[in-house]
């Protein structure tokens, strides 16, 4: 990769980009220069029953480099953005590379977070069962019309909290997110990288990845999660545990279940690029090779 050597080595940075992009490669490289903490921006990261599957850094990683928020909630835990805010924000006196996938996360953190009331259990699971039986038009019909503008309509996890928001509280997200508290990390205070990789060249290393996270233990870690299995949940929300459950209840056969994890993988990333090029287009961005 390019770029590195202009990096500050004492301002934040915010280091983006879509899974398999090589993005924690790149985090423990700067740390090791600089002496940074290397916190976790990913949603999926932070659970302690996903270190394979989530591509966590390894425990021999972790061992060498200090690392923060990484597998420390467990599945049964309640985590938000909210949450992972305040942790960072007890982490900002140090050197810190902040890395992950989860544009949300840098977005609540370079531009502030609303203070948007708990969401009622009834109303999430009204939610739920739209979003899981397809019914992603009503929620969407339901947004007011400023809170729909800002909103990526073909992200479904978006679109249900929108819904969720308008339906708890009887105001757009929109409208809260306009009444929203000064940043912990202002983009003026940071340096920012984004990575966009070429798309066949990351499509081709996501197959990779993920054949080798199955042979490196992925379904193991499914297996042990089986037992507690909740669909609706966030920390099922893992990309490649669906097709792997599947795989274990003998619904697919293993390459079936990889296929299909792997198409996954593609479409999430895909997603992920979408984000990073209409919401971080004044990040620095390299391309992996």
């Amino acid at each position: 990769m390019k770029g590195i050597e202009g990096f500050s080595r004492d301002t934040p940075v915010l280091l983006a980009g879509p899974t398999g992009s090589g993005k924690s490669a790149l985090a423990m490289e700067l740390a090791a220069r600089d002496g940074r903490v290397i916190v976790n921006a990913d949603a999926l990261q932070v659970y302690d029953c996903w270190r394979v599957l989530s591509a966590r850094p390894s425990a021999t990683e972790e061992a060498a480099l200090p690392h923060a928020l990484y597998g420390h909630v467990g599945r049964d835990q309640d985590y938000s953005v909210g949450a992972w805010l305040r942790e960072v924000a007890g982490l900002l006196d140090r050197r810190v590379v902040i890395v992950g996938g989860t544009g949300l996360y840098f977005r609540a953190l370079t531009e502030g977070l609303a203070e948007i009331p708990p969401i009622p259990a009834d109303i999430r699971a009204e939610a739920d069962d739209l979003r899981l039986s397809g019914q992603m038009a009503v929620m969407r019909a339901a947004l007011d019309a400023a809170t729909a503008a800002k909103t990526d309509l073909h992200n479904p996890v978006r679109v249900q909290r929108a819904y969720e928001v308008q339906r708890a509280t009887g105001q757009g997200l929109a409208a809260w997110q306009a009444d929203t508290a000064p940043p912990l990390l202002p983009l003026c205070d940071a340096q920012t990288l984004v990575l966009q990789p070429d798309v066949a060249w990351l499509d081709a290393r996501i197959a990779q990845r993920f054949s080798m996270m199955v042979q490196g233990g992925a379904l193991e870690e499914v297996r042990a999660a089986l037992p507690y299995w909740q669909p609706k949940r966030p920390w099922a929300r893992a990309i490649g545990a669906p097709e792997l459950v599947a795989h274990l209840q003998g619904d697919l056969s293993l390459q079936e279940a990889i296929a299909a994890a792997i198409l996954a993988s593609r479409q999430y990333a895909k997603r992920q690029r979408t984000w990073f090029r209409t919401r971080m287009a004044n990040w620095a961005a390299i391309t992996p090779a």
